[in-house]
Order: structure tokens, then sequence, then C-alpha cells
């Protein structure tokens, strides 16, 4: 089970694609977060849920939020899958301990060694505002992302 509304959002740290150490304390009082697990770079189904991400950043940044992909692959993978999808969202690294992060969150598959579809909406308090996720190999609908958003409103 993935962590509900109301929930404390887990603390982490992980390296970016460019190795740089992203915290989730960094953005606390500053901006909210979409966390948005995929279980693998280079995937189809995760592919083009990275590039709807990236062509509607601006809903995102609209609702003052800050989308943060992770998944399990090494940076050095997502650092190649970024550029060749000519996208600047963050990905995170979740590698190593493997998956630690999303198993965190109630998303990472133990059975299958990856993170499930699982997204997080944290406001900029820690406090999860609405989570989501959607069965292996159906890509999560834009339309999901705004109702989440919706949430940060809803306080």
């Amino acid at each position: 089970m993935i962590l509900d509304a109301g929930a404390i959002a887990p603390e982490f740290e992980l390296p970016d694609q460019f190795g740089a150490p992203q915290r989730l304390a960094d953005r606390r009082g500053v901006r909210a977060v979409v966390l948005v697990f995929l279980p693998f770079a280079f995937s189809r189904t995760c592919t083009g849920e990275l590039r709807e991400l990236a062509a509607n950043a601006a809903m995102f940044d609209e609702a003052g939020a800050e989308v943060l992909v992770a998944s399990v692959d090494a940076k050095y993978a997502l650092r190649a899958w970024a550029e060749a999808e000519d996208v600047r969202l963050t990905l995170l690294s979740d590698f190593w301990p493997h998956g630690a992060v999303a198993a965190s969150y109630g998303a990472f598959d133990e059975a299958a060694g990856f993170a499930r579809r699982a997204t997080f909406v944290i406001g900029d308090d820690g406090v999860i505002r609405s989570s989501f996720a959607t069965a292996p190999g159906e890509p999560r609908p834009l339309s999901a992302y705004r109702y989440a958003l919706a949430a940060l409103d809803r306080r």
C-alpha cells in the first residue's frame, strides 16, 4: 500500500542525474513536490510518462510544485535518458540502497525489484496531500495529476 494523504512524507536524499544530492527537506517551506516513481528509464511506458510530464511542466509550476522523477536506475542511465528525450526535469536515482526511498513510500515491488507507478503530491510542509498509482504497464493520466495538484489548495 502506498502512503495516503495526510501522512508525513518520508525524508530522502537521492542523487539527481548529474550526481547532485537532492533532499526533500530542502524544499520544505519553499514549494510543493510532485514525487513520481517510475519503474525503469528507457522503457516505453515510462518514456511516454516522462515526455508528458515535461510537456506539461507549466501546469506544475502554476500549482507551485516541483516535479521529481525517481527510479531505481543509476544516475548515469537517468542522465542519458534525460538527454535522449531532451527533458529538463530532475531525475532521481533510487539505485542504492536499491529502491529504499520507493519502499519508504510503499511504492517498491520487492518481487520485481523496481518502483511501482506511484505519485505523491507533497505540500511545502512535508505532508502528503494526494497520492495515486496505476497497475503495471498502465500510464498515469494527466487528469490524475490535475486532480492531485488541486489538493494543494484544499489545506
